[in-house]
């Protein structure tokens, strides 16, 4: 096994600046961070403190910065990362709650102003008791599919220089989830929920396309492209020009019909 040192950001209420500390952790092949702060936790010290939840770069509780990147530290093996010094912090533009934990209440807020969901105006019955289901075709999947894989891990907005300056800026994650919305032919709330995307201290437009948020996420979900897209839309239909999306029909089931012999059948209940 190899050795490397950890240096660590360590922060409390206690220590207003906060201070980085020195590890030594044995390191084997394939071991990433998330593991060696797993070690230091359990062999070293026990008060290190960090988020994490699944362990397979799903959940996005384990976005830190690595090394002056951010980073899923579940995704990020040790060994190639070619240093023998891994410095390990907390991301950016968040406030710290303790040592590489953020607060993201903020982040959070920001998510949900955009109404990142699907509303219906056209049979808001159906919609909200559904006897049935919404037919999209794959054409109109491929307009959003790529800004539906957000984790919301953080990271973009860690990296993004204008939330830097401008902490009422929405961020990228809020907006990609605007757009992501707004290009579903599902949704009908464009003009009447989220019309405040355009305005120009939080929204869109305050986007000055540094592409930092792209390169960040660990998804490839290019926030920085769906702003782009987002201005694009705004800025036809301020011209009257937007294109007239076909929105997706509500398609009745008949619960009442035996499904064919053939159909995929149930998995057995377990006893």
């Amino acid at each position: 096994m190899k050795e490397i040192t950890f240096k660590v950001f360590r922060y409390s209420s206690n220590n207003d600046r906060g201070n980085l500390v020195e590890y030594k952790i044995p390191v084997r092949k394939g071991m990433t961070v998330l593991e060696g702060l797993f070690y230091i936790k359990e062999n070293i010290d026990g008060s290190l403190a960090f988020r994490v939840s699944c362990r397979m770069g799903v959940c996005g509780s384990c976005a830190m910065k690595i090394n002056g990147k951010h980073m899923l530290a579940c995704q990020t093996q040790i060994l190639k990362l070619n240093s023998d010094v891994i410095t390990v912090e907390p991301m950016n533009n968040y406030m710290i709650i303790k040592d590489l934990v953020p607060d993201l209440r903020r982040f959070f807020d920001n998510h949900r102003t955009v109404k990142p969901y699907i509303i219906r105006y056209s049979d808001p019955e159906e919609f909200e008791n559904p006897t049935g289901e919404y037919l999209q075709p794959p054409t109109d999947v491929e307009d959003y599919l790529q800004f539906s894989y957000c984790i919301k891990c953080g990271a973009c907005v860690a990296a993004c220089p204008v939330v830097s300056g401008n902490e009422d800026f929405w961020g990228p994650q809020a907006l990609t989830a605007a757009y992501r919305y707004i290009a579903d032919s599902r949704d009908e709330g464009y003009l009447l929920e989220r019309s405040h995307i355009s305005s120009l201290v939080e929204g869109t437009f305050r986007c000055h396309f540094a592409g930092a948020c792209s390169d960040a996420c660990p998804k490839g979900v290019d926030p920085a492209m769906a702003i782009q897209l987002l201005k694009r839309e705004l800025a036809l239909y301020s011209l009257g020009l937007t294109k007239k999306h076909k929105k997706a029909g509500f398609h009745r089931i008949d619960w009442d019909v035996e499904p064919p012999e053939d159909a995929p059948k149930p998995p057995p209940k377990s006893v």
